[in-house]
């Protein structure tokens, strides 16, 4: 079944071949007037040949779906101007595209000799494993060797990568550190007019124009294709305008309809951000044809008048009127447009024998790689050689680690809320800046920001050890983490990575501050998320070697490591005793640190009591070690081992550890619900643990403020009584 929009522009194709004028066609009213020089007829065709195909291809898409040998037909019908963006762009450019931009990849297809767009896309459609960049795993716009990032949700969550990616670009330079791309790149990065209502984009969008005041050189160029309609919803009239001009950078409008001012407009807006190294946005004025997607029943929102008064607008048509007025036969146009449709449709029906992913192992391959003697190595690297004497807090010995990373891998990166001159909230970052220079340096207070740069710079070729000032905070901007960052990796077949170390304050039990956004006791929206990695240091002992694991895993593996740390126990010294020192400890050198010790999946044993084996981390580790010598004065010997790692968590040593107990409590000091408490219970009850299992958490609550959050928080006396309990009970027979 033929679709209209294929009807109506053979029907005016035909006619121009039949002897009518192309001036007599309805006429194309476009927002931008049309220039006076005329556009080489070379350029119309390279145009021409790009929409054309992407406009087969959403043909195609649909005509797969149809016979259950395609699963995606959102199609890019309607905006196929954006091929004009591509031309006017180097293939070495990055582009973060929107998943209309088909005409784009067609035309930076044609750029790099060997390109088989045609055969990219339909894989992509089919979710075959021969896809050349997800492999099968989504159908998206991205090539390796076409300098094409995918994107899976686009609806804005990528702009404040294409920021950070632009910042990182031209700080390569500054701090000495390769790149794929050349020095002059540029980044591109397209979105839709509704996804210009998300706070990502607004976001996104300040971070640029704040860049550009700031006079940070931002190489980006912003493309918004503005159909008018976000689903069913109808953008208001002159909304996009006022939003996007609105922000002070460089704001262009052009017509996608009208060729000669579209490729010219085009040309002008790359070249001026190559040459100034600042941000502008290009609005590019579209429209969308056979709905948002194969199951959209556009009439039920839109009269068949509206949908049919849109085809005037046709890019594709509007690039034939220009070669027919170029000279160009009507008859050579239509042959072209078939011929290509020929192409497509040929190798589409070659998609019913498309390789699948067919096992969960392939499917879940780019997210369990490992590499541990490479991550090993790395995480030595990142050790220094001087031993203190004196013992450090666990805030100092983050600090010496973090000094000692910055000065292993000169592109390893520090920045957030106040990590520079104030050296942080907590001291953490406290001397980086003045030793390191520009490599520490204080954000925008804006957690999609932050996370965005990181994003961006990992990309460029840098290092970025982000803070987020406090977990609470990460809530603002966690999808920056779960849809972008972690799922790169899967999504490109491992080809691209932004391997990074995210450092979060968080947890409970700050005295004399707190409120829920400085304590804040939940790791849910952390532990679910596939391929992430958590570690949690409770002792100073253990930080070190656990930040340095995170290094090692973002630059060996490109993992996303989240290092999550209890501020109350930053500067805490002691343990039982005033003085006594017990949450102190030496700072190690590389030459006597084994990095086995505290690789993923390594947990920390204290004790030897057979009585009762307690699992626990973070503040749950202090907690426990002060219960243990009360419940040893009841004749209770306990076993305390510190997780450290709760994504993904150490089963197999937690199961090793359960089989010499006939009693196990569980220390979780997040909520009952969505803490770590529900995933080891869950773990034991698998692997057939046949003893006493109880647990001891916090209440399903925000934490007040004051002393009103002892009411909610797990305490030392919880530990207490609750161990008490398990004591008294007769273990079951194994």
């Amino acid at each position: 079944m033929s679709e209209p929009i294929d009807v109506h522009f053979l029907h005016e194709l035909r006619n121009a071949a039949s002897g009518i004028s192309p001036e007599n066609w309805p006429e194309i009213a476009p927002a931008t007037p049309v220039r006076p020089a005329a556009v080489p007829v070379e350029q119309l065709w390279t145009l021409f040949d790009a929409q054309a195909q992407s406009r087969h291809l959403d043909f195609a898409a649909r005509w797969l779906r149809a016979r259950d040998w395609g699963f995606y037909t959102i199609g890019s019908a309607g905006h196929e101007s954006n091929a004009a963006v591509a031309m006017a762009l180097r293939p070495t450019d990055p582009a973060l595209l929107h998943y209309r931009s088909g005409g784009f990849y067609a035309a930076r297809a044609a750029q790099v000799a060997g390109s088989t767009p045609i055969r990219d896309v339909l894989t992509g459609l089919a979710a075959s494993s021969d896809d050349p960049i997800s492999r099968g795993r989504h159908k998206v716009f991205g090539h390796r060797e076409l300098a094409i990032i995918p994107q899976t949700s686009t609806i804005s969550s990528h702009l404040p990568r294409a920021v950070g990616l632009a910042y990182g670009l031209d700080q390569r330079a500054r701090h000495d550190v390769a790149g794929e791309w050349p020095e002059d790149a540029v980044v591109v990065c397209s979105f839709g007019d509704a996804s210009l209502n998300h706070s990502t984009a607004a976001g996104a969008l300040n971070a640029a124009a704040y860049s550009e005041y700031r006079r940070i050189p931002l190489p980006l160029l912003f493309v918004c294709e503005d159909n008018g309609l976000g689903i069913s919803t109808t953008t208001p009239r002159g909304w996009a305008e006022r939003s996007l001009a609105g922000y002070g950078m460089d704001y262009v409008r052009v017509s996608g309809d009208d060729p000669p001012a579209l490729l010219a407009t085009c040309r002008e807006v790359a070249d001026q951000v190559r040459r100034r190294r600042q941000p502008s946005v290009l609005h590019l004025k579209t429209v969308r044809y056979m709905g948002h997607a194969g199951s959209d029943a556009e009439i039920g929102y839109r009269s068949s008048a509206s949908i049919t008064s849109d085809y005037t607008r046709d890019p594709l048509l509007a690039t034939a009127r220009s070669l027919l007025r170029a000279g160009v036969s009507a008859h050579e146009v239509l042959q072209r447009y078939e011929l290509l449709r020929e192409s497509v449709m040929s190798q589409a029906e070659t998609m019913v024998e498309a390789p699948r992913l067919s096992q969960a192992e392939q499917v879940m391959a780019p997210l369990t790689r490992s590499r541990p003697e490479e991550v090993a190595a790395a995480a030595r690297a990142s050790a220094g050689d001087v031993a203190t004497t004196t013992p450090l807090t666990l805030a100092q010995t983050i600090n010496a680690t973090l000094q000692d990373v910055m000065t292993a891998y000169p592109n390893a990166i520090v920045f957030g809320e106040d990590v520079g001159a104030k050296g942080g909230v907590y001291g953490l970052t406290r001397g980086l800046r003045k030793r390191f220079k520009h490599r520490v340096f204080d954000t925008l207070l804006d957690e999609q920001t932050i996370l965005g740069t990181a994003l961006g710079t990992a990309l460029a070729g840098f290092l970025p050890i982000p803070e987020i000032q406090y977990l609470a905070y990460l809530h603002n901007a966690e999808d920056q983490l779960r849809g972008e960052a972690a799922s790169l990796g899967f999504f490109s077949a491992g080809q691209y990575g932004n391997g990074m170390v995210v450092r979060i304050a968080g947890l409970a039990y700050q005295k004399g501050f707190g409120g829920h956004f400085h304590n804040d006791n939940s790791v849910a929206v952390l532990r679910d998320i596939p391929g992430l990695v958590l570690a949690v240091p409770a002792h100073p002992a253990d930080a070190a070697g656990l930040l340095r694991t995170c290094v090692g895993l973002a630059v060996a593996e490109q993992r996303v490591c989240v290092f999550l740390e209890p501020i109350a126990r930053y500067h805490t010294k002691d343990l039982l005793e005033p003085g006594d020192g017990g949450w102190l400890a030496t700072y190690a050198p590389e030459t006597q640190w084994e990095p086995s010790q505290d690789g993923p999946g390594s947990v920390r044993r204290h004790g030897a009591g057979r009585d009762l084996l307690i699992l626990t981390y973070g503040n749950g580790v202090y907690l426990s070690l002060r219960a243990r010598r009360r419940l040893q004065e009841r004749g209770i010997d306990t076993t305390v081992i510190d997780l450290r790692w709760l994504a993904p968590l150490p089963g197999a040593e937690i199961v090793a550890a359960a089989g010499d107990f006939d009693r196990i409590l569980i220390v979780d000091e997040c909520r009952r619900s969505g803490g770590m408490a529900e995933p080891m219970m869950a773990l034991l009850l698998d692997n057939g643990y046949p003893g006493t299992v109880r647990r001891v958490t916090s209440r399903d609550s925000y934490i007040p403020l004051g002393p009103a959050a002892d009411c909610v928080l797990l305490s030392e006396e919880d530990i207490v009584a609750t161990a008490i309990e398990i004591a008294a009970t007769t273990p079951a027979a194994r």
